[in-house]
């Protein structure tokens, strides 16, 4: 039996079963004490479920995620509005350190997995597959790379890239909340919000969430969606391409700071991050209810074990170097949570591998504005130039 869902249905679908992750992480305490999102719970249960009945051909169900796209839009744009200049100011540099981070670890990924092919008597292209092309890369790198990858003599790499970005989007998505609560819990970690502006981490003392103050964010937020789309083709017509939420990011920024600077208008930091919660939670949910676990079940066996090799690369990493280098604080512990998600899947799932840790141990608005903009931004040009020069040894 075939089951065709609409987008609308999808949708509901994929709240019902948000919400089902968080009743099952409530009756499972090493969920909760592990820190593992509740759209990961549900989704992945939802998947499990869905493969099994696939392989025993009792039922398939199709889902149009069209919504998946707006929903991340959302999420992004309402990051863009926590991009103040003040938190810029504390957190510049560690950005800059982030990503250098972030740029080592995609090296490392496409050296281990080249390496690991050869030894296991496979295409190296393969071993590229399963590094930094879908590892920190995602679905969307590793879809635009497998066409050429075909084109140099690796059958299969569309299918290929994409159980390997499934896996990692698993795979990190796992091993990020309790690698963030082993280093809060075994470094005595906690928040220190006094080093921020507590007006602007917590939001003015007057904001009350009330149906003004979300519409009228919800508006601000429709408008650098908007504008933003305006600036893609902008940098699309100059031969610039970025994913098309950075964009309304910069203009979620310079909307922020503007309005700061002139006093003419404020952002609702608490209406704001709601509306964000709901866009991320949506979309990761979407995202996870629709993975192709039997996509991972025709993977090769050196292929396996190339990525389990990623794996434990990537905890090995971001415990001991990632960190140690990001300052060897609370806020460098949520980064490094954050880090297995982005480091093995895609930004989303860093966000909401963050948001769990935060909800448990406290905020760290720093890690909430570093992760993001090296996730979503940076990351996607020194990765493309890592995985070309890897292609040109190779061949």
């Amino acid at each position: 039996m075939v089951v065709k869902l609409d987008m609308m249905q999808t949708a509901a679908l994929a709240a019902i079963i948000f919400y089902f992750g968080g009743y099952v992480k409530s009756k499972v305490p090493i969920l909760y004490k592990f820190c593992i999102p509740d759209p990961v719970v549900g989704g992945l249960i939802f998947a499990a479920a869905n493969l099994v009945f696939r392989q025993l051909g009792m039922l398939t169900i199709e889902m149009d995620t069209t919504l998946q796209s707006p929903f991340m839009m959302i999420f992004f744009t309402s990051i863009g509005f926590t991009a103040s200049i003040e938190l810029m100011k504390r957190g510049g540099l560690q950005v800059i350190v982030f990503w250098l981070c972030a740029v080592a670890l995609c090296i490392i990924q496409c050296g281990i997995g080249v390496t690991l092919a050869k030894i296991l008597g496979q295409n190296p292209l393969l071993g590229l597959v399963a590094g930094s092309v879908t590892m920190t890369g995602g679905h969307g790198t590793g879809a635009a790379f497998a066409p050429l990858l075909e084109d140099f003599g690796l059958n299969g790499a569309m299918t290929a890239a994409m159980a390997a970005a499934t896996f990692g989007l698993v795979a990190g998505s796992l091993i990020g909340g309790p690698i963030g609560r082993f280093l809060i819990e075994k470094n005595h970690l906690e928040p220190h919000l006094e080093q921020y502006d507590l007006d602007f981490v917590n939001g003015n003392g007057d904001e009350k969430l009330t149906y003004d103050s979300l519409m009228r964010n919800f508006a601000f937020l429709l408008a650098a969606i908007g504008i933003g789309a305006v600036l893609a083709n902008f940098f699309k017509n100059h031969g610039i391409t970025l994913p098309a939420y950075v964009s309304s990011m910069i203009i979620a920024a310079i909307i922020l700071n503007l309005g700061q600077f002139t006093q003419k208008w404020t952002i609702n930091q608490k209406a704001v991050e709601t509306i964000g919660a709901i866009g991320l939670n949506m979309f990761l949910s979407l995202a996870l209810i629709n993975l192709r676990l039997w996509e991972l079940l025709d993977l090769a066996a050196p292929m396996l074990i190339i990525l389990v090799s990623q794996t434990l690369i990537m905890a090995v990493y971001a415990i001991f170097v990632a960190y140690y280098l990001c300052g060897r604080d609370y806020d460098s512990a949520v980064i490094t949570a954050g880090f297995c998600g982005f480091g093995m899947g895609a930004t989303p799932n860093a966000m909401a591998n963050m948001r769990s840790v935060v909800e448990r141990f406290g905020e760290a608005p720093r890690a909430f504005f570093v992760v993001p903009i090296v996730g979503a931004f940076l990351i996607d040009f020194a990765n493309a130039i890592v995985i070309t020069t890897f292609i040109n040894y190779i061949i």
